[in-house]
């Protein structure tokens, strides 16, 4: 069993953060974050692409865990629930493939079966289900398909410029998502204080 580490509930580097590049930002992700041995089966299945079969493959979009914690870093999203439920949503709709049925399965399983600690909540269901729109909407490359090795060195501002994510459609969103969620450290943390 995982020892599960505090320091996952308050990790950001938030999204108006231009000085960190994409190595540091992974540096201190993976010195707190869980292994790839750590992560329970369903949630292996549900979002690795190594079991792109049926009907698994309705979920489009899925990406190693190296890529998703890269992901997590350029979309200025922590590692909580909330964080993971944005992240994969976003990265998922980002793919431009990912059906509304597919959209509702994920969220109903990630919220009824997943492990305690993984499962998400109501409002974590709801970000996901956002977070594949704004994917869906944003001019970005598809997430799922980006190599980062080569782009490690540079800014987490610059690597979202070279992929196309744009800072303010995040930022809007995560101003919508605090409002919505007041009493929601994790949501509360991402409006940006001018």
């Amino acid at each position: 069993m995982a020892i599960y580490n505090p320091a996952l509930q308050v990790f950001l580097i938030p999204l108006w953060d231009h000085t960190i590049t994409l190595r540091e930002g992974m540096r201190r992700l993976l010195s707190i974050g869980n292994d790839q041995g750590e992560v329970p089966f369903l949630v292996k299945i549900m979002e690795n692409p190594a079991f792109d079969l049926p009907p698994l493959s309705m979920f489009r979009g899925r990406v190693t865990l190296e890529q998703h914690d890269c992901v997590h870093l350029l979309l200025g999203r922590g590692t909580t629930l909330y964080d993971e439920a944005f992240t994969i949503g976003f990265t998922m709709g980002s793919s431009k493939e990912m059906s509304s049925a597919a959209t509702r399965w994920f969220a109903t399983v990630a919220g009824r079966w997943y492990p305690k600690p993984y499962r998400f909540p109501k409002s974590a269901r709801r970000i996901f289900t956002d977070a594949v729109h704004l994917g869906a909407v944003s001019e970005c490359k598809p997430l799922d398909r980006v190599d980062f090795r080569p782009l490690m060195d540079f800014s987490l501002c610059e690597v979202r410029h070279r992929l196309g994510i744009e800072e303010e459609l995040l930022q809007a969103y995560y101003n919508v998502e605090a409002m919505r969620n007041p009493k929601i450290t994790a949501c509360r943390r991402l409006r940006h204080k001018e």
